[in-house]
């Protein structure tokens, strides 16, 4: 057991890439970059599923979501399957919250001693209607998921985040005067860079419109999508729904200035950190709990298996922490493991997972397996997701595969998986997946999961009209 404190912090939505320490061209994040540089960021992490509820329920358990059977954003987390919070206060370590959660209710025993202005569900239950993904069920082409408005400005979130930050700070300082000297855990959740895509000026003015590069693999430039993405695409299709480019770029200076908003909080709680004392003796995590489109293949938000929403950043550094990076594919499952492993306490996590501090002390497991998962909003069918070495192969439940060689093609432009000369990877990638879970029992599970609950909350016509039609409000908060 450790005797350094642990503080992790977790943002929505913030693609791996959108770092300068990432090697990112132009995305200004020099907080994280002070925080890689010293100690280690693990450049190939990923979520267990591309949408905020379900990733987040299964990073709080530890487990992949076909082992907790939240499956989307109408299944929140309620505390209900032993998480890493429970294995903290079973070993009496204070463990406490600020900020977004997206779990069910504050009322549910989650893990935590206190949730501090928590960011839950709407109303327990979510967003009901995503959960309806049958083709002759579903409903399609809603409003634009993005907001009504896009650019320079402060919404709800962008106050909730600021709050959020003033909490932390005034936590680490009254813990710093208290007399209890003993390790605690603080997790700190930020919503930003989450749509709506509204960000204070001085971020926004950062990255000038005409000097934005293309969106790659644009279908207006004669780029197919995947059938699989194109339905999924059709629950909300925002690339069609801009006014003109103008507003589209605005949508991409929007989004990274939100990167470097959530970096200016994430640098003030490192103030407030270095301020309180307790720096020296603190672990400080970085990550998201999944990446964003941001306009590739003329996607946005996340849901689907492309780097874009199922790659995380992930940071960590502290007393005993190694400076450099980490190549060894991660999971925010193995950060669950770390959190516990870190006070000596034990978690009931998916078969594998490891502490992130003592990966960053080994050598380098490009063949380590990480696997994701999705069967939320706009599918209809599951889609399963292996990286292995240099492969990344997508398996959908009724469409093709997908086989991407992310060493000669990182940007997975080109799709190996009919080419013959490769049907022996596929083989191979398949047989890995299946170690970890049946894709084909496991897509009927969640289908019927996904119907016991429309039919325990009245049926189709009901559930249409309960939870958030998009975007999950903050609570109130006075700034």
């Amino acid at each position: 057991m450790s005797t350094a404190n642990l503080l992790v912090i977790m943002s929505d939505e913030h693609q791996a890439c959108a770092m300068g320490c990432a090697g990112h061209p132009f995305v200004q994040t020099p907080n994280l970059d002070a925080l890689a540089e010293r100690g280690t960021r693990f450049a190939n992490a990923y979520t267990p599923c591309s949408i905020c509820v379900p990733a987040r329920a299964s990073f709080a358990t530890g487990r992949y979501v076909h082992q907790t059977r939240l499956w989307d954003n109408a299944m929140p987390y309620d505390g209900s399957i032993p998480g890493w919070g429970h294995s903290l206060q079973a070993a009496g370590v204070s463990v406490e919250s600020i900020g977004k959660l997206h779990y069910r209710s504050e009322e549910d025993p989650a893990g935590f001693d206190i949730e501090h202005i928590p960011m839950n569900v709407v109303g327990g239950v979510g967003m009901v209607w995503a959960s309806i993904r049958r083709e002759d069920e579903r409903i399609t082409g809603g409003g634009r998921m993005l907001g009504d408005y896009v650019g320079p400005g402060n919404s709800k979130y962008t106050d909730y985040d600021r709050a959020v930050t003033e909490r932390a700070a005034q936590w680490l300082q009254s813990r710093a005067a208290s007399s209890d000297g003993h390790p605690w855990c603080l997790y700190v959740g930020l919503v930003a860079p989450h749509f709506p895509l509204v960000v204070p000026q001085q971020y926004f003015d950062l990255y000038p419109l005409d000097s934005l590069p293309d969106a790659k693999l644009h279908p207006d430039e004669g780029h197919p999508r995947h059938p699989w993405v194109e339905k999924q695409n059709e629950l909300n299709d925002t690339e069609a729904k801009f006014e003109d480019e103008e507003e589209r770029l605005r949508a991409i200076a929007s989004y990274y200035g939100l990167c470097s908003w959530l970096d200016h909080n994430v640098g003030a709680i490192m103030k407030s950190l270095q301020a309180s004392g307790m720096m020296d003796n603190t672990i400080v995590v970085y990550t998201s709990d999944h990446g964003d489109n941001v306009g590739a293949r003329g996607l946005w938000g996340k849901s689907n298996l492309y780097m874009e929403s199922v790659a995380v950043p992930m940071i960590m550094a502290g007393p005993g922490v190694p400076a450099g990076t980490c190549n060894t594919p991660v999971s925010l499952l193995d950060l669950s493991k770390t959190i516990t492993a870190h006070f000596g306490a034990g978690l009931k996590a998916a078969e594998g997972m490891r502490p992130l501090d003592a990966l960053a002390r080994e050598a380098d497991d490009p063949e380590r397996i990480v696997f994701s998962e999705y069967h939320a909003a706009g599918a209809v069918s599951g889609a399963f997701m292996l990286k292995k070495g240099r492969w990344k192969y997508h398996f959908y439940i009724g469409f093709p595969a997908e086989l991407f060689d992310l060493q000669a093609d990182p940007e997975e432009t080109v799709n190996l998986a009919d080419d013959p000369a490769h049907a022996g990877t596929v083989a191979m990638m398949d047989a890995e997946l299946r170690k970890i879970c049946d894709p084909e029992a496991t897509d009927a599970r969640a289908f019927a999961d996904q119907a016991a609950l429309i039919e325990r909350l009245g049926g189709r016509e009901a559930a249409l009209k309960l939870g958030a039609a998009g975007a999950t409000p903050p609570p109130e908060v006075s700034t």
